[in-house]
């Protein structure tokens, strides 16, 4: 069975780049799947889970903004932030899921709403990846 290359990159350093049977990836308009062939695509990704499968087993990350490109068989992921299960602290993301939720909650001028959804978004992303995978 063909696979697909997956390149992780971080600004300071290239986190993976292996092979795997396929990858879904969180995209800014929704998650999505590339599998070989995948037609070549230019996209944002978006605070989430990003899954890599080799036969049954999926190994899970909490990724946060970037872009993805596919072309020839090869998923590049340019990102700020990639965690494995082990890198995330679940106490301080459920704290910071907290504070975002109550800044969601006050009406205020002084509030920054748009980085309140980014802090959540991204709290979630980190309790998700451990919790659900």
């Amino acid at each position: 069975m063909s696979k697909v290359r997956v390149k992780i990159i971080q600004p300071t350093r290239v986190v993976m780049n292996e092979e795997c049977d396929h990858v879904i990836v969180p995209g800014s308009a929704g998650d999505f799947g590339v599998y070989t062939g995948h037609t070549p695509i230019i996209t944002t990704i978006r605070a989430g889970i990003l899954l890599i499968y080799n036969g049954n087993k999926a190994e899970s990350y909490a990724i946060h903004d970037g872009f993805v490109t596919v072309e020839d068989d090869v998923v590049r992921i340019v990102c700020e932030v990639i965690e494995t299960k082990d890198e995330i602290d679940i106490n301080r993301a459920e704290k910071a899921q907290k504070r975002a939720r109550e800044r969601l909650n006050v009406q205020s001028e002084d509030i920054d709403y748009r980085r309140a959804e980014t802090a959540l978004s991204r709290a979630l992303a980190r309790i998700n990846t451990i919790k659900d995978y």
